[in-house]
């Protein structure tokens, strides 16, 4: 395995990283403030486009998309450390337009979109003109198996009406958002795998309402988590994506690169926590000395970066797979890193909160908001368990198929 960056990547890695330390960081407080002051907690904060045009203007834009007609053309290789300093702010993927739910949208239109839904739907969000977000949970069943989907797609003639109810569609909120790309079902009868398809919905169309705005442990995301009803929502047929029944296999065909981003933003948030706990640890004194010199602070310290290492090399060795095999080699890996990556993120950010005490669990520091959403991408695209499963799943099939005991001859 050879996990060098080409050239080209390493000029980006330090341009980026220049980037965040000049840019990002310093507008992390100045976001929030405008976002607390704005009447719409939806809004984007103006700050957001000001370095939105100053990443575009340096090239550090559209980096995650592969296709190199349409984004950057990078390997998943070279954008993983891109995803992972991006990944060190909550508004870091954002400024370089590489932000879900935009990100797998862009993917699936790159990949399944006609012409005419590329020039009218990739074009404008690869410019981020506009917004988008995808509905696929459902409050009523366990979603995380997609056989389970209500919500009805059917053919009427030249056109698709959707009826259904979905719920977190991430997104949604964002006064910028156009686009809905949603899953549902057109055939009920058909193999369980080809009864899924995904059409896209202009968000303005009639029958589309939101019905709440749902919280995160308690937060209010700017891009909104809506709970929304579709009722006789009708789009042309054109508006089909890929094709009927194909709902499912798009979906798969977008969650390698997706998951491998999800989790170097992970390493990227576990980074940006166990940073915070050094410098808290060697600046605050109790029981006659810096935390720094508590043996249990130094042990969460050095478990922390040990971890964080492995995690790493293990997302970088499915970058690497899903460049060099293909993603289905990398099926194994691309869900040990979905589960790896949150869990330890997660892990690391809770050492940091207790490092930091009543302020770890305040708006003082972004370690609170980090919690939170580290425990919630838990569930997210997938919840751990139905991770675990394929995993266990791969494990166990040479054994089943050839009948062996382990220790036999």
């Amino acid at each position: 395995m050879d996990f060098g960056l080409s050239p080209r990547a390493s000029e980006l890695q330090d341009r980026m990283r220049s980037f965040m330390e000049q840019h990002v960081y310093p507008a992390e407080s100045v976001y929030d403030r405008q976002l607390a002051a704005a009447a719409d907690p939806h809004a984007l904060p103006p700050v957001m486009t000001e370095l939105k045009e100053k990443a575009r203007a340096e090239g550090l834009w559209n980096l995650f998309l592969a296709h190199g007609d349409w984004g950057a053309g990078l390997t998943n290789l070279d954008y993983a450390p891109l995803a992972e300093l991006a990944g060190r702010s909550l508004i870091g993927p954002e400024v370089f337009n590489c932000s879900a739910p935009d990100t797998g949208n862009m993917e699936l239109l790159a990949l399944y979109g006609t012409p005419e839904q590329q020039d009218r739907w990739l074009r404008p969000l690869l410019t981020a003109e506009i917004r988008s977000c995808f509905a696929m949970t459902e409050p009523e069943v366990a979603s995380s198996d997609a056989r389970n989907i209500r919500t009805r797609i059917t053919r009427d003639g030249d056109s698709y009406v959707v009826n259904g109810r979905k719920w977190y569609t991430s997104g949604i909120m964002d006064p910028d958002c156009r686009l809905i790309i949603l899953m549902g079902k057109t055939d009920p009868d058909a193999p369980a795998y080809r009864q899924q398809s995904m059409v896209l919905i202009p968000r303005d169309t009639p029958g589309v309402t939101v019905l709440r705005d749902l919280p995160m442990f308690g937060y209010t995301d700017r891009l909104g988590h809506g709970d929304v009803l579709f009722e006789d929502v009708r789009v042309p047929a054109a508006n089909i994506l890929g094709g009927e029944g194909e709902g499912f296999a798009l979906a798969q065909g977008r969650l390698g690169p997706g998951r491998m981003h999800y989790a170097m933003r992970a390493v990227g948030f576990a980074e940006r926590a166990l940073q915070l706990m050094c410098e808290r640890a060697t600046a605050r004194i109790a029981f006659g000395g810096p935390l720094a010199d508590q043996g249990v602070v130094r042990e969460w310290i050095a478990r922390s970066r040990i971890e964080i290492e492995q995690l790493r090399l293990l997302v970088l060795k499915s970058a690497w797979l899903m460049d060099t095999a293909g993603n289905a080699a990398a099926r194994t890996e691309v869900a040990a890193i979905k589960v790896a990556a949150l869990e330890i993120a997660h892990k690391v950010v809770d050492r940091a909160v207790q490092t930091h005490g009543a302020a770890g669990v305040s708006d003082d520091t972004v370690l609170a908001r980090l919690y939170a959403i580290t425990r919630a991408l838990r569930i997210a695209d997938g919840p751990d368990e139905v991770h675990l499963r394929t995993i266990a799943r791969r494990e166990l099939a040479p054994y089943r198929d050839s009948g062996t005991k382990a220790g036999a001859a």
